[in-house]
């Protein structure tokens, strides 16, 4: 993948671009007849056709459809929780139990703010504080009934929006966005900044 100079501008990726020397041809062109040729005169060679352009992704114009179609999808009610608090649960649910040290890692944020936000999901119900045997100083997190069960209303609802704004689209974009999902998959899990996705 390599930034083009030129007509596009810095906004644009090309997919795939290959460089080539300029101006160098083939000597022969295999399987051509050189019946009639005059001695120690090359035969007459065909110049290659022009390779198709590389598509070219404009990544400011991809951020934002990504960023306006996340926004759609969190406009549903979130059960009362912020989207830090809904992304903690979620990670306990995933990975769970796990101590609250690991959880703040997990998340990136800090230790006085995660106590708030444990606080917060506890009091609600939707996770469980529990020792760590032989440490008393310590405890893990782990997902509730009543936890689980709001990450899963909030999921078929997100999931409803998502399909309703589907059936918007023509039968050829929504194929499109079929062939797209392996890249998209691969671009939400890879975040380059972040060492535990390598």
């Amino acid at each position: 993948m390599t930034r083009p100079d030129g007509p596009g501008g810095p906004g644009l990726l090309r997919v795939g671009a290959r460089e080539e020397p300029a101006g160098t041809y083939p000597a022969r062109v295999h399987g051509s007849s050189t019946t009639g040729s005059r001695p120690g005169v090359a035969p007459a060679t065909t110049q290659p056709r022009p390779a198709a352009p590389d598509p070219a992704i404009d990544v400011a114009r991809l951020r934002v459809a990504i960023a306006r179609l996340s926004r759609r999808l969190r406009r549903h009610e979130l059960a009362g929780l912020t989207p830090t608090q809904l992304s903690a649960l979620a990670t306990v649910e995933r990975s769970g139990p796990l101590r609250l040290g690991d959880l703040a890692a997990a998340e990136g944020i800090a230790p006085s703010t995660l106590t708030r936000l444990v606080t917060a999901l506890e009091e609600r119900g939707y996770v469980d504080r529990c020792p760590v045997p032989g440490d008393a100083r310590a405890s893990t997190l782990a997902i509730a009934p009543p936890g689980r069960a709001i990450l899963e209303r909030i999921r078929q609802e997100s999931t409803t929006v998502l399909a309703d704004s589907l059936r918007t689209l023509t039968g050829e974009q929504v194929a499109a966005l079929a062939a797209a999902l392996p890249a998209l998959e691969q671009l939400a899990d890879a975040d380059p900044r972040d060492p535990r996705s390598r």
